[in-house]
């Protein structure tokens, strides 16, 4: 036990050492603002309970051009397009956040119901509206980004993007079944009709990916390249799908296979894009909680993750800068950070459950080595760090005012009723020196540079972009602390 203590004691005198003194946040706020957020990323038509009133409806054509209805979903970030392979993925985090801390969201459990189902009706029309066929997008990016106007606005073509067996996608489809069938299973008691249909969609949708194998990004090039190829390849997406329906179903035919993909990667993040670590504490789940012999394998494999992330492990291949947040890509770092964190708290919770702890060579890991590390960077997040800046928009006294955002930063509908054009919301808009007008309550932005820098500029897309999948990661930890330390 010294060791572990001696883990969270140098890890904290390092912080002492540069200013930090640890107060906690009001977590409960940050969780019912993490879950707000995403009605601003809604597409279709808005309910009456829609409380980010700046947005109206949009996209309310959507799958006309292939005469089918895609509309609702998310828009992934601060553009008008549905990509759906983050979209999957931010629905299949959020139902996991549910699952594992529902019991602690309090009067949140009902709007993270509501996030989740925003998702999942939209997904499931993408896979039932055409036999043979999963849809997989709508917009084209291309065009999109070359304009700056509010998604009710739109008037860029709503371009259909599919996969089918000609043209696979393991991938997304493998995704999209992953998502379905942890959805499944936060219905279960509430609906038990719409589990079902979850869960029966989810079954087709990963027997499509299983037999029709092939990379989404080789089958529709510029139509989701470079915005989310699937650098990893679709293997983990399989993994992930069966693991889901493992989870979802208890049913061997799943854990046959995803024993029969063999050995995978041992990656030290876990994204959008690349889902092994997530497997692992995934599965790892049952080593632990059930003491089943079968699944030691995944349990080893995410204790080797963690080795790989805690800041005092021999092993470790993560970057931390000078205010003690987790550094791994310049691009959207805080993508990482939350999904990270997810895992940490997480694994931890299974740890606390049996009372386990594992060595990463010399070094002992309690529960709360991983829950240290994990709060730092939540704490990080919500403003505990160097420039005092909150990374959650509407948190706290300072969060970035100009994020890049079309919706926000563009006058709404109701201030300004005439239509804003493609190129017209460039000037005097985007390169407004000025706070955007609309408040995205809630969201994360891509954080800040290796040296704790923030400029808080609309054009640096790469800090300042908010991203469903950087905010359906942070729900988990927040309900936790929010619990145990608000």
């Amino acid at each position: 036990m010294r060791r572990g203590a001696s883990f969270c004691l140098l890890f904290s005198l390092s912080l002492a050492l540069l200013g930090f003194v640890h107060a906690n946040p009001n977590y409960k706020d940050a969780l019912a603002k993490s879950i707000l957020f995403f009605q601003g990323q809604r597409s279709g038509r808005l309910p009456r309970s829609q409380q980010l009133a700046w947005r109206s409806d949009s996209g309310l054509s959507d799958g006309l051009f292939a005469h089918v209805d895609l509309t609702g979903g998310y828009y992934d970030a601060g553009d008008n397009v549905k990509f759906n392979f983050p979209m999957a993925f931010t629905t299949t985090m959020l139902s996991w956040s549910t699952l594992e801390y529902g019991k602690r969201m309090g009067p949140e459990l009902p709007n993270a119901r509501a996030a989740i189902r925003w998702a999942t009706d939209y997904l499931l029309k993408c896979a039932t509206a055409t036999p043979g066929k999963l849809y997989v997008g709508v917009g084209d990016p291309n065009v999109d980004h070359k304009c700056w106007e509010r998604p009710e606005d739109m008037d860029t073509a709503r371009t259909v993007f599919s996969v089918s067996a000609r043209s696979p996608g393991s991938d997304v489809a493998g995704e999209t079944a992953a998502a379905l069938a942890a959805a499944s299973m936060v219905f279960r008691k509430v609906d038990r009709k719409y589990s079902a249909l979850l869960l029966r969609t989810a079954r087709k949708v990963f027997q499509f990916a299983m037999q029709y194998q092939g990379a989404y990004s080789d089958s529709l090039g510029s139509a989701v390249c470079p915005f989310y190829c699937s650098y990893s390849g679709y293997k983990d997406e399989l993994l992930w799908g069966a693991a889901w329906l493992f989870r979802a179903t208890n049913e061997m035919s799943y854990y046959n296979i995803f024993k029969s993909l063999g050995a995978d990667d041992q990656p030290d993040l876990f994204s959008w894009d690349n889902k092994y670590a997530g497997v692992h504490v995934l599965l790892s789940r049952r080593a632990l909680l059930n003491n089943d012999k079968n699944f030691e394998q995944f349990e080893g494999e995410a204790e080797s993750f963690m080795c790989r992330i805690l800041p005092n492990s021999p092993y470790k291949t993560t970057q931390y800068t000078q205010g003690g947040l987790m550094y791994k890509l310049p691009e959207s770092n805080l993508q990482y950070v939350t999904s990270i964190t997810f895992l940490l708290t997480t694994y931890a919770k299974y740890m606390k459950a049996t009372r386990h702890t594992f060595n990463c060579g010399n070094l002992l890991v309690t529960p709360n080595s991983l829950l240290y590390v994990a709060k730092r960077q939540v704490d990080y997040i919500l403003g505990e760090n160097p420039i005092r800046m909150s990374y959650m928009v509407g948190f706290g006294p300072n969060f970035p005012k100009r994020i890049h955002h079309r919706g926000s930063s563009l006058p709404s509908l109701a201030s300004h009723p005439q239509a804003i054009g493609c190129d017209s919301g460039f000037e005097p808009f985007f390169h407004s020196a000025n706070p955007n007008p609309n408040i995205l309550t809630g969201a994360i932005v891509g954080g800040p540079n290796q040296n704790d820098g923030y400029p808080d500029e609309r054009s640096d897309y790469s800090h300042s972009e908010p991203a469903t999948y950087i905010n359906a990661a942070m729900v988990g930890p927040l309900a936790y602390f929010a619990a145990t330390l608000n």
